[in-house]
């Protein structure tokens, strides 16, 4: 029922501020996706998490052997002698979920590594956001990756596509025609309106033939 109210009061406000200001919206993990420098954060994240993974099954390996070797030698252990190895695999295990912590827990290193190299990627889309909504008038923009759920979006909103000429990564799938926003220029003959799928172009209506007069004959 939330979730429901949640997404009633979303589609409210679009179709309330729509009617005061121009907005649009734009896909950010599309315009990530075609970006190299973001390819590049992401081979990189991959080896630090590999090399913090190597990290953690070592310290793994270091528990496990402790247990067996425990297991193994209980029976000849002292009571003493048991508690001080259990403290060991004790302190191990610890060790190791502090470090499995600090590498992939919430605002961990893997975290904070990956917002460091973001950042300039993030500002380098956010200044290229900001420019097409300056240069096409849009007063609010929204990210359709983000977690505004938008229940339906007219693709005459979308302005995915500038952000990525802005970019000088412009894809090969262009905005369709009726999905072009509004405030085209119609001069630009790459703004001219074209044919549609399902549309047809407008035949010239050829004059209607002529009926054939039959010859009376003299007999």
């Amino acid at each position: 029922m939330k979730k429901f109210l949640f997404i009633f009061l979303t589609g409210f406000l679009l179709a309330s501020v729509s009617q005061a200001q121009k907005i649009g919206y734009i896909d950010s993990n599309f315009i990530l996706s075609k970006m190299p420098a973001f390819n590049q954060v992401q081979q990189e994240m991959d080896k630090y998490a590999e090399a913090w993974q190597r990290e953690i099954e070592q310290l793994q390996q270091q528990a496990d052997k402790l247990k067996q070797d425990y297991k193994a030698e209980e029976v000849l252990l002292t009571d003493q002698m048991k508690q001080k190895r259990q403290a060991e695999i004790t302190k191990k295990e610890n060790e190791l979920r502090d470090y499995q912590r600090k590498v992939f827990g919430y605002e961990g290193m893997m975290f904070k590594r990956r917002q460091e190299l973001m950042r300039p990627i993030q500002d380098e889309v956010f200044e290229a956001v900001e420019k097409v909504a300056k240069a096409r008038g849009v007063q609010i923009m929204f990210d359709k990756s983000g977690d505004l759920v938008m229940i339906y979006t007219n693709p005459v909103h979308d302005y995915t596509e500038y952000v990525l000429e802005e970019l000088g990564l412009a894809s090969d799938r262009k905005n369709t025609p009726g999905a072009r926003p509004a405030d085209a220029i119609v001069d630009d003959p790459e703004n001219l309106p074209e044919v549609g799928e399902g549309e047809q172009e407008p035949q010239q209506q050829e004059p209607p033939a002529k009926k054939a007069t039959k010859k009376k004959s003299n007999n």
